[in-house]
């Protein structure tokens, strides 16, 4: 050793040397030295040879002199090697000393080789490895005899241990090796037949034997294509043990059913399944394709080849008529400008794919740009194994490549076999294989559990493949495939075994020959829907034909029930789901009077479900053999559901998965029933449209337009995947079925297949000039029909899937479900409440509080609220049937009517600037509103018509938080507190509705809200949220009491002799205390709720002088004990009790505001806060009156493009229209009620009655002009009176048609979709300026 440390340092000084000289030193390739002079390179096997080599003599310089005793001097004296590296067949000796005369040395020699350097024993010879360097030991071995072997001298001395291939075993004599798989199978392979010995004779009751009697293998290894017994016993006759065998091919080794048999695919490696293949038989309703398709005689001659070899429009009489603006000039196929130049031939002659500009190359986000800057591909495909671009770069630079566990890995990346590493040959490129340690055998004792083999790095231990080493660096352990498995590992299912696996298919599948890859028997078909036709094509006949259809527009989804053999589809033309037969007969309706935007067939619970964009709901109904009642549906999800736009669903598994464009896009799922409900993918989201699930991989794809591309993930969101090709720019609908992928581009008029995880593969299955939307693959397998939970559920109306192979029980809008979770009953109670969240109300009947710690809501009706995503406060009348709340978002005060099919709009009746409401009740008696605001702080009341506000109490209120009201006693309670500061102190006051006897009944609360009063009115009740308490104390200031207390309280109700209250902190829970008993979880959401309130017939009881004939008051009729008091605006004055006139405190041409300054009338409703309270933008549709342009409605914000539907200009009332609708509004306000708002060329302007003038008629006017003003007036009643009625025709007509076009803000449903047929807008950059020109106008 020490002799090598000073060759090392020699050689260093010698280097050193070089480099002081400033000599040029050369670069030394691995496994060689640099002489001393450095003017050449030397192998290390030249240094101490006994030759020089090098110039200057130093490769022979510091040599061993002497050898020790376990090594061996070569002939010239200047090399030591170890003793068992002499006659080894490889020269180490220069002078090839320790290779001389070994046939003495040799034992068992049968075959010399090499110069007669080498010889090998018998074994040796013909064994498949090449032992000698000349090859001569595996030469001519075909022309051996099996039985007469290579002549084997005598050998002298005792024999060599013989070496045997992994795989393999050497028989008791040591004379050969044969395969473990040729022991035992019955044929003598050993020349001493050892290889039969102590075979089974007997087998066991779960395996085979074979026929020779030697072997025993599993039952599921007969049959299954891959012979095990050596005499193919095992699979002979497999006709009769295979269920749907129908022809034996591969040499009988291969049996498939008649499914596989002529269906386009070769399943046979011998092709026999293919071969002498008759035509194919069509229908009376079908043609015959020459090249033996059958395609639906509708089709035929329609100017669109749909036969491969467009036989389907030869021999026509007639030039058929296209559609579209383009045919192509010689054989005159229709065209679509999209066709133009999309690599794909349409025209015979190729003319639409000739002279095709070159567009400028943009790759995704989700691509990959070839170097050559010609192609882009997606980014799974970089290093992938495959190249995908032109020039390869895709597969550069990818990195380290990994061998498997049980190779060598070269510093050059190559993966060797064990057996070829320091064998004495280079087989790296880098000769990292051979060298350094190589001469360092493995220990007899050492630790490998498995093997050892020698490395230039020293002895390693080795696994056999399917096994990797443990930490340890000793211990051999399996490799699971099956975790993580790679693409193409097994496509179905995969089963790890020691040191291999096994793939395995569903059922209903077989095995393809391979062994990984699995095949439906029977042939699956893709329906589509192409504008309002829909279409079965058969995937592997390539057959078209036409189901009958009764839409008149496009058709934008479907599904099937196999079992009914019935296809469900949804159009735009109408609100109803329809079906068509699948033998294409007949067609019906299912259900009438719903919007449906996306629909779902529930195969298994036997459901029909789908989604309604305009309600933002999901919604389900029994599937019936006769038309249902849109009555029967029950609401299945309705809750934060912004826009919901497609649906799938897994009912093996009782989940199902929508997409959502609104304000967050994501993918989220739940059960069928609507519980476990959580977003799988929030991000890597553009807008996403269509989805599928796939079960046979268990994940989740869907279409982005936005991004051009395919996502999918598993079924709980991870491994997210974004496919994004060329092909996938406008992708619309997808579906997934066994390794393939399908998707429409409606753009484009195509529908395409590839490989689902890859893309690869790709074909055009469909290309018609009409677009494609809905896609679905039809086959039995998909809806194989298996014991349904709901089958044991004996629900009233309908049963529902749920997860983990359960069943739960729905009821329509209407009805609750009982206690025992069965029957549907109409309310016994109707006491419910009403949840407020900023753009939905929840109403929630307390009789459901039966069922406790839910997570999730109890039954429930939710109703989207139009054009509002901020709302704060509400209030009902249940007389009325009237919801008002206000609207941060947009500062205001609402109003709306509510019924079980939603809320509609009534309009605004306050209308704020740079102001928010802060506090609001309804006296559900008048429908008069009592608000106050930051800028407002004082106590005020509304008319219901938003026409007159009065000041109720002003003085020493600092802000009001919370007003509560009880009309049949007319006492009026709210929080006087400082809104700027949660931790001062508040106080809680009453009076009469009128303002009168105002009085504090209670003064040390800290952040009071949520007043409510008793069904008496004697008590009021509140959440003190800076205490943490629910209190309550009598209108009198007496009797204060501490009910509840929790952490997080936001907010209380009372109903049916319990508390209620709800907390807010992860979650939204609501709680509930009856009488002395222990409080309990009602349930718990993950929505934002502001507000909640009870309703009941009892609680809102009772009546007042002010119900009838408003009190006989003009303006404001309020409730007080003695009975009532007529309050006039705030700048008019009280006449006689009841009648109102205009006060004087104001000089004419101005009016005051709602703190008594005055300011011009131009002031008011101009847009910008002129009056210190801002009460001069107190506007509910004053800025109509005016003249100005009427606010857009709040549209949702979104991050996604979406197509623009079309505007039907008809249905929206003009300026005027609106103006002349509050004409009598404006009148009073503007006019001071004494003349007629009119507008003239968009201003507005006053006619004044008799006896006044001015610009808003206060001034008396002179009585000479009493005459022509009388005449005037009447002449100007009689305009507007007819205007009037007009008015009200055209408002009752349009009413319906404002409300969906106010409602397209909150939706993307079907009419939104309607845009994208014929006008489909392109997510990509125009590209004008690279367009090819038509080829045929």
């Amino acid at each position: 050793m020490g002799g090598w440390v000073c060759l090392c340092l020699a050689l260093l000084a010698s280097y050193l040397q070089v480099v002081s000289a400033g000599s040029s030193l050369m670069k030394c390739n691995l496994g060689t030295e640099l002489c001393k002079d450095g003017s050449e390179c030397i192998p290390y096997s030249h240094v101490c040879d006994g030759e020089v080599d090098c110039k200057d003599g130093s490769d022979e310089e510091n040599c061993k002199s002497g050898c020790s005793d376990d090594q061996f001097q070569c002939a010239h004296g200047m090399k030591c090697i170890d003793k068992d590296q002499v006659c080894d067949g490889v020269p180490q000796c220069q002078d090839l000393s320790d290779e001389q005369h070994c046939m003495k040395q040799t034992e068992d020699c049968a075959h010399q080789c090499d110069d007669k350097n080498r010889c090998l024993p018998a074994s040796f010879i013909c064994d498949g490895e090449k032992d000698c360097l000349d090859g001569t030991d595996e030469a001519n071995c075909e022309d051996q005899d099996e039985t007469n072997a290579v002549p084997v001298p005598a050998a002298s001395g005792p024999s060599r241990p013989i070496r045997c291939p992994l795989g393999t075993k050497p028989c008791k004599d040591k004379s050969d090796c044969v395969r473990y798989n040729h022991v035992c199978d019955g044929e003598v392979d050993c020349k001493d037949g050892s290889d039969e010995e102590d075979c089974l004779s007997e087998c066991e009751s779960d395996q085979f034997q074979c026929a020779h009697g030697k072997k025993c293998i599993e039952m599921d290894q007969v049959c299954d294509g891959v012979p095990q017994c050596q005499d193919r016993s095992d699979e002979l006759d497999c006709a009769k043990r295979m269920e749907g065998c129908a022809h034996q091919c591969d040499d009988k080794s291969r049996c498939i059913p008649s499914s596989f048999l002529c269906d386009g695919e070769r399943d046979c490696a011998d092709g026999s399944d293919e071969a002498t293949c008759g035509e194919q038989e069509c229908s009376t309703a079908e043609f015959r394709c020459s090249s033996g398709q059958c395609v639906s005689a509708s089709v035929r001659c329609d100017g669109h080849p749909d036969c491969w070899d467009s036989s389907d429009e030869e021999g026509c009489t007639k030039a058929p008529v296209c559609t579209t603006k383009h045919h192509c000039p010689q054989s005159k196929e229709c065209l679509v400008q999209e066709w133009i130049c999309d690599g794909d031939q349409d025209c015979k002659d190729g003319s639409d794919e000739k002279d095709c500009p070159v567009a400028p190359l943009s790759c995704g986000d989700f691509q990959w740009m070839c170097k050559s800057k010609s192609k882009c591909v997606p980014a799974v495909w970089r290093c992938d194994g495959m190249k995908d671009c032109d020039d390869g770069s895709d597969e550069d630079e990818c990195g380290m490549v990994t061998c498997p566990p049980h190779e060598f890995q070269c510093g050059s990346q190559e993966c060797l076999n064990v057996a070829l590493v320091c064998n004495g040959i280079t087989n790296c490129a880098d000769g990292s294989d051979e060298g350094g340690s190589c001469q360092k055998n493995c220990a007899d004792d050492t630790r490998c559990s498995q093997g050892c083999y020698s490395t230039p790095q020293g002895p390693h231990c080795h696994c056999a493949a399917g096994y990797k080493l443990k930490e340890d660096g000793w211990t051999c352990v399996d490799v699971n495939e099956c975790e993580g498995q790679a693409p193409g590992v097994c496509s179905h299912l995969c089963i790890n075994t020691p040191g291999s696996y096994q793939c395995d298919c569903h059922p209903g599948f077989i095995m393809e020959a391979g062994g990984h890859q699995c095949k439906i028997t029977g042939e699956p078909f893709l329906l589509t829907s192409v504008q309002t036709e829909l279409y079965l094509y058969g995937l592997r006949s390539k057959s078209l034909d036409v189901l009958s259809s009764s839409a008149k527009k496009a058709v934008l989804s479907l599904d099937y029930d196999w079992r009914d053999q019935k296809v469900f589809w949804v159009s735009v033309d109408t609100e109803t789901i329809r079906w068509s037969s699948m033998d294409q007969k007949t067609t019906g309706i299912l259900i009438k009077g719903v919007r449906a935007d996306s629909v779902a067939v529930d195969w298994l619970g036997r459901n029909l479900y789908w989604i309604d964009g305009v309600n933002s709901q999901i919604v389900a109904v029994r599937l019936a053999k006769t038309s249902v009642k849109s009555l029967d549906k029950s609401i299945i999800l309705d809750e934060d559901l912004d826009q919901p736009r497609s649906l799938a669903l897994l009912p093996q598994k009782g989940l199902m998965f929508w997409t959502e464009i609104g304000n967050v896009v994501k993918i989220e799922r739940a059960g069928m029933d609507g519980s476990e409900r959580r977003a799988v993918v929030n991000s890597s989201l553009g807008w996403p449209g269509g989805i599928a699930v796939d079960l046979i991989s268990e994940r989740v794809y869907w279409t982005d337009e936005r991004l051009m591309a395919i996502g999918s993930s598993t079924l709980d969101g991870g491994d997210v995947k974004i496919l994004q090709m060329k092909e996938t720019t406008n992708p619309f609908s997808l579906a997934v079925f066994n390794e393939m992928l399908y998707w429409s581009d409606a753009k484009k008029r195509v529908v395409q297949a590839a490989n689902k995880i890859s893309g690869k593969n790709r074909q055009i299955l469909l290309k018609r000039p009409g677009q494609p939307f809905a896609v679905k693959i039809i086959h039995p397998i998909l809806q194989m029909d298996t014991d349904s939970p709901c089958k044991k559920t004996d629900c009233s109306h309908m049963c529902v899937l749920a997860p983990r192979r359960r069943a739960a029980c729905k009821c329509p809008s209407g009805l609750l479900l009982a206690e025992d979770g069965l029957t549907c009953s109409s309310q016994v109670s109707p006491t419910f409440l009403l949840l407020l969240s900023p753009s939905t109300v929840t109403k929630i009947y307390l009789q459901s509080r039966q069922a406790v710690e839910l997570k999730g809501w109890p039954e429930h009706l939710a109703l989207q609220i139009p054009n509002i995503n901020e709302a704060t406060i509400m209030d009902y009348s249940l007389q009325e049937n009237t919801l008002v709340l206000t609207d941060d978002g947009t500062t205001s005060l609402n109003s709306f009517k509510m019924k079980d099919s939603g809320l509609i709009s009534q309009g605004q009746l306050v209308k704020l600037l740079d102001d928010t409401i802060t506090a609001m009740a309804l006296d559900w008696v008048t429908l008069n509103m009592y608000w106050s605001s930051n800028k407002q702080p004082r106590l005020q009341v509304t008319s219901k018509t938003g026409a007159y506000t009065a000041v109720i109490i002003k003085d020493g209120i600092s802000g009001v938080g919370g007003i509560a009201l009880h009309p049949p006693s007319g006492t009026v309670c709210f929080t006087n507190l400082d809104l700027q500061d949660a931790n001062s102190k508040a106080a809680i006051e009453c009076a009469h509705m009128d303002g009168a006897q105002e009085r504090v009944v209670w003064k040390d609360a800290v952040q009071p809200a949520s007043l409510v009063f008793s069904n008496n009115g004697d008590t009021i009740y509140w959440v003190d949220m800076g205490m943490g308490t629910i209190n309550s104390v009598h209108i009198n200031g007496s009797g204060y009491k501490t009910l509840e207390t929790a952490d997080s309280l936001s907010a209380m109700a009372l109903g049916e002799n319990a508390l209620i209250w709800m907390t807010v902190s992860d979650m939204t829970r609501l709680w509930y205390k009856e009488d002395q008993q222990q409080k309990k979880l009602w349930f718990e959401v993950g929505t934002q709720v502001v507000s909640l309130k009870t309703f009941s017939k009892s609680s809102h009881s009772g009546s007042s002088q002010c119900a009838k004939n408003n009190g006989d008051c003009q303006h404001l009729c309020l409730t007080a004990p003695a009975g009532r008091t007529c309050k006039c605006a705030h700048d008019h004055m009280v006449v006689k009790g009841t009648n109102c006139t205009p006060q004087e405190s104001c000089s004419p041409g101005s009016r005051p505001c709602l703190d008594q300054t005055c300011l011009p009338v131009a002031k008011f409703c101009d847009g910008h806060a002129d009056c210190s309270d801002h009460s001069d933008e107190n506007c509910a549709g004053l800025k109509q009156w005016l003249g100005s342009k009427v606010s857009p409605p709040i549209h949702p914000r979104s991050s996604s493009p979406r197509p623009s539907p079309e505007t039907d200009q008809d249905s929206l009332p003009s300026d005027n229209e609106l103006m002349n609708l509050e004409t009598e509004q404006c009148s009073q306000e503007r006019c001071s009620g004494n003349g007629l708002c009119v507008e003239t060329k968009g201003v507005a302007s006053c006619e004044c009655s008799e006896g006044f003038s001015g610009a808003t008629c206060q001034d008396k006017a002179a009585k000479n002009m009493q005459g022509p003003i009388i005449y005037g007036a009447a002449g100007l009643c009689a305009v507007v009176v007819v205007i009037a009625i007009i008015m009200v025709v055209i408002k009752k007509k349009s009413a319906a048609s404002r409300r969906d076009n106010a409602e397209t803000a909150k939706e993307m449903s079907m009419t939104d979709l309607q845009s994208k047929v014929e006008t489909i807008p392109s997510t990509q950059t125009a590209q004008a300026d690279v367009e090819k020109p038509e080829v045929t106008p």
